[in-house]
């Protein structure tokens, strides 16, 4: 069910196993959108052996012993088995590193299931040899085709007699999660306090109070883990440092990746801060640090201080401004040419065409400072930095306009 995009007619990966032509592949894809399901499934079409190995407990030695097994089933002219690798990103360089020549070599397919953006967390020699799909997340209409079929035919639920009034709650709270709309839709099942033999009729109030009694833990991965972290983010934009921290919280009991608040804080201090409190970035980037460093449930600690420190500072969003308007500038303008004395001149020809000529230096002059033109001549009238009215840049400006006036009248007389 779903990733039309390449399981389509004509689409990539369908054409692959239409022609009998498997690759070793990485499933890119948030938890729940049938990764594991989709490998299995190969294995099963192409009648290749299937053998199901997690990074979070195995190492090298099982990757050799399946290599080893594999070349016997070769060597009975068996197809090359299928080796499934959920959670490959927790594999060392040289974990990844045991799989290349059995990949090159065609001894297994290797299909690896990731959450994680493959390039970043993927050496370059193991994704060379692998092709990455993107698994997307589900649509409503895909969830409500499964929630459907799960009511006729799934083993359990189908005992009952389900009908499903309304579908919108389960469907929010899977967060295109397959597995846990399924779950849900079991727990709601199951909790009817109901006659035997009557028809379980499922709402989307029933749904939620359900949900709420079971007491159903903090949702990483679905809209929970957006709404929670968009939540935290404006309380400290807010300068809220109570909202903040239950926000903060709120996270770490559910089992967020303490690495993705801390980026998050980080992203913050520039955007909501900026240079109202220059020492807000500091402070972000030195939290990363340390909750990295000593892992919970210590890194609540420097967490919580971090997230109290930016909400109480003072905001201005002027640099994150001056971004946005240099890169609408940059688009507008593609083709603006650097001013002939700002360019490089490191050889001959390039001193001929007249780089670097009448380059003032500043570190030559009072100050260090001179006056001359820096942006190219069709956007040199332009202001893309405009400073908030926070105490230090209004100090920073005054200071720099100060400068730049004296200077100039030096520079006059």
């Amino acid at each position: 069910m779903g990733q039309n995009h390449i399981l389509g007619p004509g689409k990539a990966l369908r054409a692959a196993i239409e022609s009998d032509k498997v690759h070793s592949m990485i499933l890119w894809g948030s938890p729940g959108v049938g990764k594991t399901t989709f490998a299995r499934l190969l294995a099963h079409n192409q009648k290749r052996e299937f053998f199901q190995l997690s990074a979070a407990d195995s190492g090298i030695k099982s990757v050799r012993d399946i290599l080893e097994t594999a070349r016997e089933l070769i060597h009975r002219h068996q197809p090359s088995p299928i080796l499934f690798l959920d959670e490959i990103h927790r594999f060392t360089k040289s974990q990844q590193d045991s799989l290349l020549g059995g990949v090159e070599k065609g001894i297994i397919i290797l299909i690896g299931a990731t959450t994680e953006n493959p390039s970043f967390e993927l050496n370059r020699a193991l994704l060379s040899r692998c092709r990455v799909y993107h698994f997307e997340e589900m649509g409503r209409k895909d969830l409500e085709k499964i929630l459907q079929r799960a009511v006729k035919e799934d083993p359990l639920i189908s005992k009952h007699e389900v009908e499903l009034r309304e579908t919108e709650e389960l469907i929010l709270y899977s967060g295109g999660d397959v597995r846990k709309l399924l779950n849900a839709l079991e727990l709601v099942v199951d909790s009817e306090d109901r006659e035997p033999q009557t028809t379980v009729i499922v709402t989307n109030e029933r749904v939620a109070s359900i949900l709420r009694q079971k007491n159903v833990p903090y949702d990483k991965s679905g809209n929970q883990h957006y709404d929670t972290i968009s939540a935290f983010i404006k309380s400290i934009r807010g300068s809220d440092p109570d909202a903040a921290l239950y926000y903060l919280h709120t996270m770490i009991s559910g089992g967020e990746d303490i690495k993705f608040i801390c980026r998050r804080m980080i992203i913050s201090a520039s955007e909501d801060i900026g240079l109202a409190n220059p020492n807000a970035l500091l402070i972000a980037t030195s939290c990363f640090q340390a909750a990295t460093m000593v892992g919970l449930p210590e890194a609540a600690i420097p967490m919580s201080q971090t997230a109290i420190y930016l909400a109480c500072s003072p905001k201005s969003n002027s640099a994150y401004l001056a971004m946005h308007r240099v890169q609408k500038a940059i688009k507008d303008n593609p083709y603006s040419s650097i001013p002939l004395h700002l360019r490089n001149a490191p050889d001959k020809l390039t001193r001929e065409l007249g780089h670097g000529k009448n380059y003032k230096y500043p570190h030559d002059f009072p100050g260090n400072f001179v006056h001359q033109t820096y942006l190219p001549k069709d956007m040199d009238s332009m202001t893309f930095f405009v400073p908030g009215e926070s105490p230090f840049e209004t100090r920073m400006m005054e200071i720099f306009k100060q400068f730049r006036a004296k200077h100039k009248e030096t520079e006059d007389k």
